[in-house]
C-alpha cells in the first residue's frame, strides 16, 4: 500500500446541461482551473454512455466487458481526477438506473447528459500523484 496525506482545496460545483460531454467537461474544468488532483461526485441524468462492468475473467491483463446505456438513466457516481501525460484523466465509477434495472460500472466513452447533471469537484491539495500505464495489468493506474 502507498498513500499520501493532503488537504481539501477549492470546491467546484458545476451543472451540465442536456447532451453535454460529461467526461470531457470534467477534464476541461480540471484543466481550466489547473486542478491536478481531485475527487468528485455526480448526480443527475445520463443520456448515453459506454461502461465497463468487469473483466471477462479474473486474470491479467483483464479483458473488459462493455455495456452501453443507450437511453436515459438516472446516475449517481464517484470519481477521481489525476493527470496522465500532463492532461487531466477522469476515472468514474457509477450506478445507472432505468425503471427496475440498475447497471454499475466504469464510465469510459460516449458519456452525455440527459436533461441535467450536477458535479461537485473537490480539489485535493498537497497530493502528488499521476496515472501511468502499467504493462502488467494493461491499465492506467495511480502512481503515488
Amino acid at each position: 500500500m502507498k498513500y499520501q496525506i493532503g488537504t481539501v482545496g477549492r470546491v467546484v460545483v458545476a451543472r451540465f446541461e442536456d447532451k453535454e460531454d460529461v467526461l470531457g467537461n470534467l477534464g476541461s474544468i480540471a484543466k481550466r482551473e489547473n486542478i491536478s488532483a481531485a475527487a468528485f461526485y455526480l448526480v443527475g441524468g445520463m443520456r448515453e454512455g459506454k461502461i465497463v462492468v468487469g473483466p471477462e475473467k479474473d486474470e491479467l491483463p483483464p479483458i473488459p466487458v462493455w455495456r452501453e446505456l443507450g437511453e436515459s438513466h438516472e446516475v449517481i457516481g464517484f470519481g477521481t481526477i489525476f493527470h496522465q501525460n500532463d492532461e487531466p484523466k477522469v476515472h468514474l465509477h457509477a450506478a445507472f438506473g432505468k425503471k427496475d434495472a440498475v447497471k454499475v460500472g466504469c464510465l469510459r466513452e460516449n458519456a452525455s447528459t440527459f436533461l441535467v447533471l450536477e458535479a461537485v469537484i473537490i480539489e485535493l491539495s498537497g497530493i502528488y500523484a499521476v496515472r501511468e500505464f502499467d504493462p502488467v495489468s494493461g491499465l492506467n493506474i495511480l502512481n503515488l
